[in-house]
């Protein structure tokens, strides 16, 4: 199981249990960790491996079934699937409820995380995180736009994250990425600024990749404050 699983399937704390498997799942989901299609461990594996017992996951399921998140299937081969939700993503939607002032907030928060990981990530990842990291980056390159792109975008800081082989760091991307990432993500999907992301991107994965610690924190916040400065213009305009 690779690292940023790992930290997917970790253990949750005994506070509000279902609902923080219902959140740790869906965020997964939402942010392309989990890919459509794809079959979750057995009941029993999935609740050893979040520290819950099997009638909590079942109540964790149920939800995210009623939510169209998963669907369980009976019988030989059968077992409970992922299913991307198909709707579009509603940008100035999300955006119109944020007051500038806490996107700039949120973005610094972010900023700060984004950044912390990369440095980290830069001087801790192993040979095998960064070869995900190359993977990534070539399919974030091909992905032709729209929410496949915005997923896979999510996907490489999420692995930059778990690159810094730092828990506490990587579930706090997860967390903020559930906040503000999709915002992020969709800006810069934006023709306007596609290329210049793709750049970022490429110069992070290899900044990380050479070990330049400095340079991965300062290209990562740089990445997050740019987007960010991007969505306070849009939420203005509207």
């Amino acid at each position: 199981m690779d690292s940023s699983r790992l930290v997917v399937f970790a253990p949750v704390d005994n506070t509000a249990r279902v609902h923080a498997v219902v959140r740790r799942l869906s965020d997964a989901i939402a942010l392309g960790l989990l890919a459509d299609g794809e079959q979750l461990p057995s009941e029993a594996d999935l609740a050893g491996h979040l520290g819950v017992s099997t009638v909590t996951l079942r109540e964790a399921l149920m939800a995210l079934r009623q939510q169209g998140l998963i669907e369980t299937r009976r019988g030989r081969g059968g077992g409970s699937f992922v299913r991307t939700p198909a709707r579009p993503f509603d940008l100035d939607g999300r955006l119109r409820p944020l007051a500038a002032e806490e996107l700039r907030d949120l973005g610094d928060h972010y900023a700060a995380i984004a950044g912390a990981a990369a440095r980290l990530a830069a001087m801790r990842s192993l040979p095998g995180d960064v070869e995900r990291l190359r993977r990534s980056l070539a399919e974030l390159s091909a992905a032709g736009g729209g929410a496949r792109t915005c997923r896979l975008d999510g996907r490489l800081h999420l692995e930059v994250a778990a690159a810094s082989q730092s828990v506490r760091l990587t579930r706090e991307e997860i967390r903020l990425q559930a906040d503000i990432g999709p915002l992020i993500w969709t800006v810069h999907d934006h023709p306007r600024w596609r290329g210049r992301a793709r750049r970022e991107h490429a110069a992070l994965v290899e900044a990380v990749g050479r070990g330049e610690d400095a340079l991965a924190r300062d290209l990562a916040e740089s990445h997050v404050a740019c987007a960010v400065e991007h969505l306070i213009e849009r939420r203005l305009s509207l």
